[in-house]
């Protein structure tokens, strides 16, 4: 059996260990290694000629990106997964016990059990490279750091900082981890692993106390400021996660109870919360995503075919979508792209966009002027299609208007490469529609991005008949590069995510009218577990947005798709939501950072708020109509599998991940029960509740989706 880790000894005493896991481009941490390392350890206590030990990573790119998480989900029990914390605890504490000095030298990707294993050791040290990030981002996983993470962290690097770095799972760049006191070295990484041998003969050094700011110097310092320091993060964690997510609460525990009661007592605290949160429900939730889009990231989303190199993109209409997705096209994707729009002031909208994106990362110190201005200077305009003849694809952005795209098709069919691809971004129209006018329609296909592009991380590729499979590999493969997560979906109106959100929305929008106030409504599906409220999500999506989509999604899908009819009376009133500074909130100068809601939309609308009703019933009415129509989309096959829907509702409209998304919520919840709560509304409300055909197959045969 190949080993992972190789001790070499050089002559000056010191002794290297690489570890190299055979067979993977990563390092991850097994607990079959437990043994290995502990003999390891054995054998460097033994030989009196080692004076130092320096460990090191044997792959190109990464130091430890973690522990293997495949590895929880064969943890049967809370005990199991206690084990597996506790046999962590013995290697790192018997490695932090050596008496030689330990170095760390660190490249690459450093992140959680593999930060804690470079906290066992007594320095460490990193390459200035960009690929290498620190961090403990267990907590995206419904986690904690379960290899002495939390009693380390904040002993080397203070309460507040370790709290923060645990509670965010932020990865911190090189020079911040000098600065924090995270690492003692910076160093090119040509000198890396020379450095660490360095520091590893100068022998143990006591650590230099860490430069915290004065407020943190005060609170830390005493008992009863720490007190101060947990209140206040458990108070900013319960607004944050509505109590939904308990990881948080029980890091902020372990810390509590690691410094008040010692290491010790620390360790077995962290043991036992990490136990119970690999169990929880919220954590197995989490990481069916995280498993999710490892999986899709294989995947072309088109069996047998291999994506086209693009090499040049061009993106039609420089609004703020077409701004946005250029935007990400030469920063991320660092693909050159050539905007067209009619007008000059379109072009300079879509530059100004792009460069105060990345001129955020300049003032942050992310980045260096010359970096952004070489970035800025792939984006090239035009108001005419002068350019664009060798683009591999063309993004489309501009209006809501069949005619008006049919125009674009024939234009890029003329002046481009008979490869050239031609995707939309229409978020309601049927790219079938939009492909009737092309004498390639094999080449044309739906790109639909949501908005503000550069922050929303899901893009639906959507293919209608004559789609070939290399187009859909080939935008798949773009849009991945762009740093989206693609999911293909079939055509059809609102294709998948605004379908089900369309729904959603309508049935806030009745409950409104039913005069629940709107704080009481977008409040209660934040409790739900949603980033912001239907009524926020409106405002900020434009109210004449809505208005457009629902008649086009009403003709072709039918009347549960029918939008209150009071909602004209806001556009007749001229609100718009956030974009003229008119809707359901108050926008402008005199309104402070909470929004305010602006109390003349009841008038407008002819309601008065009344009582309101209970927060959980006004959610589950609202969300029971997302879940039925997402398996009706399944079961009208515009999306391939539950996994494709749970990913497309998370990423994109922000359905609760704790939940794992609307398939994996069904069967939580259980079919017959969805039936039955869904009936229940029917009698009440009308057919626009009916539960779908194969909801009510599920639910006689007590099926599952997973």
């Amino acid at each position: 059996m190949e080993k992972t880790f190789n001790l070499t000894r050089r002559d000056d005493g010191i002794a290297i260990l690489t570890m190299d896991v055979p067979g993977e481009s990563m390092n991850t941490l097994k607990a079959q290694f437990g043994p290995e390392i502990s003999e390891i350890l054995a054998e460097i206590k033994s030989d009196s000629s080692i004076r130092g030990l320096v460990l090191i990573s044997g792959k190109k790119d990464s130091f430890v990106a973690g522990a293997d998480i495949s590895m929880l989900d064969a943890c049967k029990t809370a005990g199991d997964a206690k084990a597996l914390s506790l046999q962590g605890h013995v290697v790192f504490n018997e490695l932090e016990a050596l008496t030689i000095p330990v170095v760390a030298a660190i490249h690459g990707a450093c992140l959680g059990g593999g930060l804690e294993l470079a906290l066992a050791c007594h320095q460490r040290v990193c390459s200035d490279d960009g690929k290498t990030m620190l961090g403990v981002p267990e907590v995206q996983l419904g986690l904690l750091p379960g290899g002495g993470g939390t009693q380390r962290l904040p002993r080397l690097v203070g309460i507040t900082t370790a709290l923060d770095m645990m509670l965010t799972g932020k990865q911190i760049r090189p020079k911040q981890a000098l600065k924090m006191g995270l690492v003692n070295d910076v160093v090119p990484q040509t000198i890396l692993l020379q450095t660490a041998v360095e520091m590893a003969l100068a022998g143990k050094r006591v650590p230099k106390p860490v430069k915290k700011s004065l407020v943190n110097q005060v609170l830390e310092g005493t008992s009863f400021g720490r007190n101060i320091i947990f209140d206040q993060a458990t108070k900013q964690v319960e607004k944050k996660t509505q109590g939904n997510y308990p990881a948080p609460a029980k890091i902020i525990d372990c810390v509590r109870q690691g410094i008040a009661k010692g290491m010790q007592k620390g360790l077995e605290v962290e043991a036992s919360h990490f136990a119970e949160l690999v169990v929880s429900k919220e954590s197995e939730a989490l990481r069916s995503i995280f498993f999710a889009t490892t999986e899709m990231k294989k995947e072309t989303g088109a069996e047998g075919a291999s994506p086209r190199k693009v090499k040049k993109a061009v993106i039609l209409g420089g609004g703020l979508m077409g701004g946005g997705i250029a935007s990400v096209t030469t920063t991320k994707a660092k693909i050159p792209v050539r905007v067209k729009d009619i007008s000059e002031k379109g072009l300079s909208n879509a530059l100004a966009y792009a460069y105060k994106l990345l001129d955020k990362g300049v003032k942050r110190r992310h980045m260096t002027p010359a970096a952004r201005d070489n970035l800025m200077a792939l984006m090239t305009t035009t108001t005419e299609y002068k350019g664009v003849k060798d683009a591999d694809i063309v993004v489309e952005a501009v209006f809501e208007d069949l005619a008006l795209k049919h125009q674009m098709v024939k234009d890029i069919e003329r002046e481009c490469g008979e490869h050239t691809i031609f995707a939309s971004n229409t978020s309601s129209l049927p790219i079938s529609q939009i492909a009737e006018a092309a004498t390639r329609p094999e080449n044309v296909i739906g790109l639909h991005y949501f908005s503000p592009v550069e922050k929303m991380p899901l893009v639906e590729v959507i293919a209608h008949a004559k789609t070939s499979p290399e187009t859909i590999a080939t935008t798949v493969a773009f849009a991945r590069k762009q740093g989206k997560t693609p999911i293909v979906v079939q055509d059809g109106a609102g294709f998948y995510v605004n379908r089900i959100l369309a729904l959603y929305m309508n049935e806030a929008a009745q409950l409104l009218l039913e005069g629940q106030s709107v704080e009481h409504l977008d409040k209660a599906l934040v409790k739900f577990g949603f980033p912001v409220g239907p009524i926020t999500l409106l405002d900020e999506v434009g109210i004449d947005v809505g208005a457009k989509i629902s008649p086009i999604l009403e003709k072709e899908l039918g009347e549960r798709f029918k939008a209150p009819a009071a909602f004209d009376k806001l556009l007749s009133d001229d609100r718009k939501g956030r974009k003229n500074g008119k809707g359901f909130y108050q926008y402008g100068a005199s309104s402070k950072k909470a929004k305010a809601v602006d109390e003349s939309v009841y008038g407008v609308l002819g309601i008065k708020p009344g009582t309101n009703k209970d927060a959980k019933a006004v959610a589950e009415r609202c969300v029971v109509q997302m879940l039925n129509e997402a398996v009706r989309c399944l079961e009208d096959g515009i999306i391939a599998s539950p996994r494709d829907g749970d990913i497309g509702a998370i990423f994109g409209i922000g359905f609760p991940p704790f939940l794992g998304g609307p398939f994996h919520y069904i069967d939580t919840l259980g079919a017959a029960n969805l039936v039955r709560i869904l009936e229940g509304y029917q009698s009440q409300f009308g057919n626009r509740f009916e539960p779908c055909e194969r909801l009510k197959t599920m639910a006689q045969e007590n099926a599952h989706f997973f």
